[in-house]
């Protein structure tokens, strides 16, 4: 099941969603043109490892859990992230205002990263890529959008393209990640996906939505019949 672009219109350009896409797209090009080594090295001086923010002497490079968000380990690792930043974060940066959506999806980036430390905090296995973030934008979209048509590719035996609810699509996607997650205890050593980075920064996005949700319920003080002065 891989979404290819949904049916709900934005009011403005998503100024912050182009650039972050770009900014990833741009620190990859930057990764093409190191060496092996170099680009090994570059990944454990810029990627999230569990190990120095948990164990290692001296201070902890927390800059590293915002400059992992922007490296990926491959072409197909950066396209499927920014796939689902282009399709989902435009209408969230619409609804959270670009400075919120900024700071909501390094919110959302920092705690999926310092999830996953929480479940594998001796792992010395570079984590990179912006995939937490954007599952904080994942968990934002499913509680504002449950309903918005989401253009999805169906891969079972043929493949169909079918219009679905977000909340079948998304709702989907965070179940894998569980199921993932769960099987992937104890399986640090080999790297892979950080499945938990999926799930906290779901969680995160959830909560934003939720709290969004309950902001437009209360009820306005200023609505109730009152003199102005």
């Amino acid at each position: 099941m891989l979404p290819i672009g949904d049916v709900n219109p934005r009011r403005r350009l998503p100024i912050i969603t182009i650039l972050l896409i770009l900014m990833n797209v741009a620190v990859f090009v930057y990764e093409l043109t190191l060496s092996e080594e170099a680009l090994n090295a570059f990944f454990y001086s810029a990627g999230v490892v569990p190990y120095t923010l948990t164990q290692a002497p001296g201070a902890p490079p927390y800059s590293t859990l915002f400059t992992s968000l922007f490296l990926h380990g491959g072409f197909m690792h950066l396209i499927g992230n920014m796939l689902y930043l282009w399709i989902f974060g435009d209408n969230v940066e619409d609804r959270l205002g670009r400075l919120g959506f900024l700071f909501i999806y390094l919110l959302a980036g920092v705690a999926a990263s310092l999830a996953q430390v929480y479940m594998a905090p001796t792992s010395e296995l570079p984590m990179v890529g912006a995939s937490g973030a954007i599952a904080g934008v994942l968990g934002t979209y499913i509680v504002l959008y449950p309903h918005a048509r989401v253009r999805t590719m169906l891969m079972v035996l043929v493949i169909r393209f079918v219009e679905l609810p977000a909340w079948i699509v998304l709702g989907f996607w965070f179940v894998l990640q569980l199921f993932d997650g769960v099987a992937s205890i104890g399986a640090t050593a080999q790297g892979g996906v950080a499945y938990f980075a999926h799930i906290g920064g779901f969680v995160v996005g959830l909560l934003v939505g939720a709290l969004l949700r309950a902001s437009r319920r209360r009820p306005d003080a200023t609505s109730a019949p009152i003199w102005r002065v």
